[in-house]
C-alpha cells in the first residue's frame, strides 16, 4: 500500500480541482472557466475610443466660468446639509433632488475643483486617470470615484468612458480601458436649491418680445409660400427632396383648380395640408 505525505495528498487533491472552485464541492455542470481578457483589461459598457469624439465633447469655458460652477457646486453642497438637518428636524424624507444634493460631500467638492482647475488650464479638455485625481486631492481612489458618481448625478459633470488600442501579438485590435473625459456643466435642475446670486439672468422682455416677433415674421413668410418652397425651407436632404416633389404635386393641383370651374381642392384646405406637412416634417427632423 502507497502511503503519502500530508503535502503530497493535498497537492495530488488540489491538482483535480478547476479554477475557481472551491475544494471538496463538485463543480456544477456546465460550468465555464474564467478566462481573462486578452487585454488585461476589459472594456467597460458604453465605452468610445479616445480621439474619435473629443472635439464634440469638450467645451472651451468662459472667462470665470469655472470659479462660477465651482460657487455653486460648493453652495450646493451647504444647501444639502442644510436639507438634512431640516428633514432629520421634521421627521420627513428627502425628494429626489433633494437627495441628489445630499449626496455631494466636501470630497466630492474638492475633486470638482481639481476638474474645474484642469479645465481652466487646458481649454476645456479634462481626462485625468483615478489615480491622478487622487494624488492631486490627497484622496483615496475609492473616495475620488464616488466622487465623481456623486458629481455626475447631481448634474455638475459630464463623464465618457473611453478605451485605447494596444499594441500586441496575434492577429485582430487589441483595446484597453483607459481615462475618462469630463465636461463641466452648470445642474439646471437644481437651480432651485441655489442662492438667487449664482442663479442665471432672466432673459429680458425685450430679448423675449424680439423672439416672438421674429417667430410671427417667420409664420407669415412660410404662409405666402407654395408647397414645393415650404418643403424646401423647411427640410433639407433626401427627404426634403421628396417633400419637395410632394409639394410640387400639390402645387399643381391647386394651379389646376383655377382653370377648372369646379376646384379639385379647396384653397383653406390645402393651405392646411401644407401646414400639416410643414409640421410633419419638423417631428421628422426634430
Amino acid at each position: 500500500m502507497t502511503s503519502f505525505t500530508l503535502g503530497e495528498a493535498a497537492v495530488l487533491a488540489l491538482g483535480h480541482v478547476r479554477p475557481g472552485v472551491r475544494p471538496g464541492r463538485p463543480a456544477r455542470s456546465g460550468t465555464p472557466h474564467r478566462v481573462p481578457h486578452r487585454t488585461g483589461a476589459p472594456v467597460r459598457r458604453d465605452s468610445i475610443e479616445a480621439g474619435t469624439f473629443e472635439a464634440h465633447f469638450f467645451a472651451v469655458p468662459g472667462k470665470g466660468e469655472t470659479d462660477r460652477l465651482l460657487r455653486a457646486a460648493r453652495a450646493a453642497l451647504d444647501a444639502g446639509r442644510r436639507l438634512k438637518r431640516a428633514a432629520r428636524g421634521e421627521g420627513r424624507g428627502l425628494t429626489a433632488s433633494e437627495r441628489l444634493l445630499a449626496g455631494l460631500s466636501a470630497g466630492a467638492i474638492r475633486v470638482y475643483e481639481e476638474i474645474c482647475t484642469l479645465a481652466r488650464l487646458n481649454a476645456g479638455r479634462v481626462y485625468p486617470s483615478y489615480d491622478r485625481l487622487a494624488a492631486a486631492t490627497a484622496l483615496g481612489r475609492a473616495t475620488v470615484a464616488r466622487a465623481l458618481h456623486a458629481l455626475e448625478a447631481a448634474g455638475f459633470l459630464v463623464r465618457q468612458r473611453r478605451f485605447k488600442r494596444v499594441e500586441g501579438a496575434g492577429p485582430g485590435p487589441r483595446y484597453e480601458q483607459t481615462s475618462n473625459a469630463y465636461r463641466v456643466v452648470l445642474p439646471q435642475r437644481l437651480m432651485g436649491f441655489l442662492p438667487r446670486w449664482l442663479r442665471p439672468a432672466p432673459v429680458p422682455d425685450d430679448a423675449l418680445q424680439h423672439e416672438a416677433d421674429t417667430a410671427d415674421e417667420l409664420a407669415a413668410m412660410h404662409a405666402t409660400l407654395s408647397c414645393r418652397e415650404l418643403a424646401q425651407v423647411s427640410v433639407g436632404g433626401a427627404l426634403g427632396r421628396v417633400l419637395a416633389r410632394l409639394g410640387a404635386a400639390l402645387d399643381s393641383q391647386q394651379r389646376e383648380s383655377h382653370d377648372d370651374p369646379q376646384p379639385l381642392l379647396d384653397s383653406s384646405v390645402q393651405r392646411r395640408a401644407a401646414l400639416a406637412l410643414s409640421a410633419n416634417m419638423s417631428g421628422l427632423t426634430a
